[in-house]
């Protein structure tokens, strides 16, 4: 007679793909439903919440996104967004080897990679999130388009401690909706990206101040190209 452990195994690993396939047709709906719907909340801003911080979010659409906050945020995240397929494989050549030699970490993920961890993941440096950031990045580039996914970055990015998004941001800090955004107010939304807790815009800091005139002759620069003028229209 079989003992009911030669049983066990195959029913176990039945169940377990079972949940593996519905899990994976869940996220598969649930990223395509993101391509028109807006997140309704994401673990970066549960974790807000949880802090005490409180959560001010408006989402809204490209047209009520200055072009100015558009073309900021590509100037000082992710000059080559408009051009790569969601990783910027110098950048991160760069970034690793400066890692490997410095105590001091340095990012290198693109909009689209910043985009998967804010809407699917948590934050964090984990290898199974990495791993799970790269599956998500592919997912949305070939999906949703460069432009939902700017769109999207633009509406769930932390930019100040309980602020999220350009909309929360720009009435938080210049009591105006982010469709009138001028050059300067745009560029100093964007200086705070990298660590919005610590590079304040209100009060403004120094870092703040200094990167934000960067970003302004960044904006310069770049605001002709033929690629990023499609995602400014």
């Amino acid at each position: 007679m079989p003992s009911n452990s030669t049983g066990l195994i195959p029913r176990v690993w039945r169940i377990f793909k079972r949940v593996v396939i519905t899990l994976f047709f869940l996220q598969l709906f649930y990223l395509l439903l993101l391509k028109w719907v807006d997140p309704p909340i994401t673990l970066t801003q549960l974790g807000s919440v949880f802090r005490g911080e409180g959560l001010h979010r408006s989402y809204v659409s490209m047209k009520n996104i200055s072009p100015y906050a558009r073309l900021a945020v590509i100037c000082s995240e992710d000059q080559l967004f408009p051009d790569h397929d969601g990783f910027d494989f110098k950048s991160i050549e760069k970034a690793m080897k400066h890692n490997q030699k410095s105590k001091s970490l340095r990012g290198a993920s693109t909009i689209s990679q910043q985009v998967a961890k804010n809407v699917f993941l948590w934050q964090g440096r984990d290898w199974l999130r990495k791993g799970l950031e790269v599956y998500f990045t592919f997912m949305i580039e070939w999906i949703w388009g460069k432009k939902r996914i700017l769109e999207i970055y633009l509406n769930v990015s932390e930019m100040g401690k309980g602020i999220y998004g350009i909309e929360a941001a720009s009435r938080s800090y210049f009591n105006k909706p982010a469709r009138t955004l001028t050059r300067l107010e745009a560029a100093r939304i964007a200086a705070c990206l990298p660590n919005p807790r610590v590079y304040t815009v209100r009060p403004l800091s120094g870092y703040v101040a200094t990167k934000s005139v960067w970003i302004q002759t960044q904006m310069g620069n770049l605001q002709e190209d033929p690629d990023i003028q499609k995602l400014l229209q």
